[in-house]
């Protein structure tokens, strides 16, 4: 099936001329639809190989985009240009009819063109990025495979409790909340494990306003496109990590994206990984696009000679990208993707001694990654998942992870252990809809060091299978964004400007010559100033007023604003707005200099992203 997708502000269409001898019974009056996605679609041969499902698949796809676009109105309009290859029209019709019905039970108003009519046709589209999408589809059913591990983990009953700072556990519902109510709601999203969102986080809207990121239509959903402003950003965040994990000892290596999906090793990895895969086909072999860097640093590891001297040996990529075949449903915005830049690191290890070890430091290391970045402990919910056994033997251990984040924490315990690793945290960020997302975490995995064949020499001599922990110590990038546009929200409720912690904040200084023409050969000199101390600043070139100009700048959380005339020319000190206070104060070019260098302190630095002058720069969104 080929579908075309327009929203638009409105269709209007009448039945001209018959186009098959027994066409649907058409009105002789031209039909007008306000505000509605207009779905142009050509049902083909191959459709008619499982009529079921080639409906199902349309209402999805139809469910998908209306969800974006945000409209309950869809026309239902046969096309047949779209395809060289159609399908019978008693078919079609059937297919459609079907579609009709399907989605009126879901409560969206359809109306549907009749079929086997020339028409004409008047419609106005919609101007956003989203306004136009194409889809092409066949009937097929997506395969299900699923090993004795998934069944397992779906028939697993989880137990939940809060453990708090004493080690003492408490269950959820009868846990006080008072002083915690995003733990309130993480647990309750943890244990409803509804996933789907109804409408955007604001985030989204604020990534697009700000010309960060955006939705690519021409790509799966769940693919994104990230604007200079944007790659800036996340840049930024890429290199911070990287470092920090380098810092800590991380060797940094390059895996594939993709492996062989009858690997002897990998077969059985992924039956025991309930994840959803992409999958290719090459050379008459059929690949999966990697989820994680597992797979690539595992096999290097069973390639490498490891001695007990060497370990903890910690391999580390920043995987750009990993793949996962999110729900529709689920896809929103930065917060769940279908490809996604994730920082991880493992920790090859001798025995449960040396893996505990390292636990603390790498626990240590994601609290502080998160921090510098501008989430801090406040801003984050932590889940700790393990088995009943594994709690009650290692409880004093466990327990100093609560202790060291200050606040209660949600715990599941399982009867038995039906998963690789033994002990997980999470980092949860909560959102202003109450949907949480995993940030940083950490896995102690007993089972993978035997199945991938890695081994060491030991100290007595013998050749033993090591422990391996798995961390993310910021979580996927993409995930980071999002909890600081979100976290953004929650302070402009809270009446205080939403800002972008500075050293992230693609124009650091905005200068507003009061005369473009007659000032702004002083403003490209303090430009340059500003520059030689790693500070991203640009010019406000247009001719506008003044205080346009500074609006402008207030729209994109611009940190820092200087405003320069005559009177500031001549003087040593120059005014300053500053976005965190909202004050402004008179400042000299080395108290500005020194106050920005202050708080970017021990951060990564890059230049600006766009053009210096705003008059040569070119608008993403309208």
């Amino acid at each position: 099936m080929k579908i075309l997708l327009l929203h638009a502000d409105y269709l209007k269409f009448k039945a001209i001329k018959k186009a098959l001898k027994n066409p649907e019974k058409a009105g002789t009056k031209e039909e007008k639809i306000k505000e509605c996605l207009v779905v142009f679609t050509a049902v083909e041969k191959r459709d008619e190989k499982d009529t079921d499902n080639s409906v199902k698949k349309l209402v999805n796809e139809i469910g998908d985009v209306s969800d974006k676009v945000k409209t309950k109105n869809i026309v239902l309009y046969p096309y047949a240009h779209l395809s060289s290859d159609l399908s019978s029209p008693d078919k079609a019709v059937s297919i459609l009819n079907k579609t009709e019905k399907v989605l009126k039970k879901k409560k969206y108003k359809v109306k549907k063109a009749p079929f086997g009519w020339y028409k004409a046709f008047e419609i106005k589209v919609k101007g956003h990025p989203l306004s136009e999408l194409s889809r092409e589809f066949g009937p097929e059913k997506e395969k299900k495979e699923e090993s004795e591990s998934l069944k397992k983990e779906r028939k697993l009953t989880s137990y939940w409790h809060i453990l708090d700072t004493k080690g003492k556990l408490h269950d959820v519902g009868k846990f006080n909340y008072n002083k915690h109510e995003n733990l309130k709601k993480f647990a309750v999203y943890e244990k409803e494990k509804s996933r789907a969102v109804k409408k955007d986080p604001p985030h989204v809207d604020i990534m697009r306003k700000l010309e960060l990121v955006d939705y690519e239509p021409a790509s799966d959903s769940g693919n994104l496109r990230y604007y200079p402003k944007g790659r800036l950003v996340k840049k930024l965040i890429e290199r911070y990590v990287t470092k920090r994990v380098i810092e800590y000892g991380g060797l940094e290596v390059e895996t594939p994206i993709m492996y062989d999906i009858k690997h002897p090793t990998l077969s059985k990895y992924l039956q025991r990984f309930p994840a959803r895969q992409y999958r290719i086909e090459s050379d008459k072999r059929e690949f999966f696009l990697r989820f994680a860097a597992c797979f690539g640093q595992f096999l290097m590891a069973n390639d490498a000679t490891l001695s007990y001297r060497s370990l903890p040996f910690r391999p580390y990529e920043l995987t750009r990208y990993s793949f996962r075949r999110e729900q529709t449903g689920e896809l929103t915005g930065l917060r769940r993707l279908r490809a996604f830049t994730m920082p991880d690191v493992h920790a090859i290890v001798k025995d449960m001694k040396q893996a505990k070890e390292e636990y603390k430091k790498r626990f240590d290391l994601s609290l502080s990654v998160l921090k510098n970045i501008g989430i801090g402990k406040e801003d984050i919910e932590m889940a700790l998942r393990t088995t009943k056994d594994f709690f009650r033997k290692n409880k004093e251990f466990i327990v100093k992870f609560v202790k060291k984040l200050g606040k209660p924490v949600l715990l599941e315990l399982w009867d038995e252990r039906i998963f690789y690793f033994v002990l997980k945290y999470e980092f949860n960020f909560v959102d202003n809809l109450n949907k949480a997302s995993a940030l940083s975490t950490d896995q102690i995995d007993i089972e993978n060091g035997e199945r991938y064949g890695i081994k060491f020499m030991d100290k007595d001599g013998k050749k033993k299978h090591p422990l391996i922990l798995h961390c993310s110590p910021s979580g996927a990038i993409e995930r980071v964004m999002y909890a600081l546009l979100e976290k953004s929200a929650f302070d402009e409720k809270k009446g205080k400007k939403p800002m972008l912690p500075l050293w992230l904040s693609p124009t650091q200084i905005r200068i507003i010559p009061v005369s473009p023409e007659k000032h702004l050969k002083h403003a490209l000199k303090l430009t340059e100033e500003f520059e030689k101390e790693n500070i991203r600043v640009d010019i406000d070139d247009n001719v506008e007023t003044i205080g346009k100009r500074i609006r402008n700048a207030e729209k994109e959380w611009i940190p820092y604003i200087i405003v320069i005339g005559d009177k500031e020319i001549k003087s040593k000190k120059l005014p300053v707005r500053i976005r965190e206070t909202g004050k402004q104060e008179n400042m000299s070019r080395k108290e500005i200099i020194k106050k920005i260098n202050e708080k970017t302190k021990e951060m990564p630095f890059e230049p600006l992203p766009l053009p210096k002058l705003l008059s040569k720069r070119p608008i993403f969104i309208g």
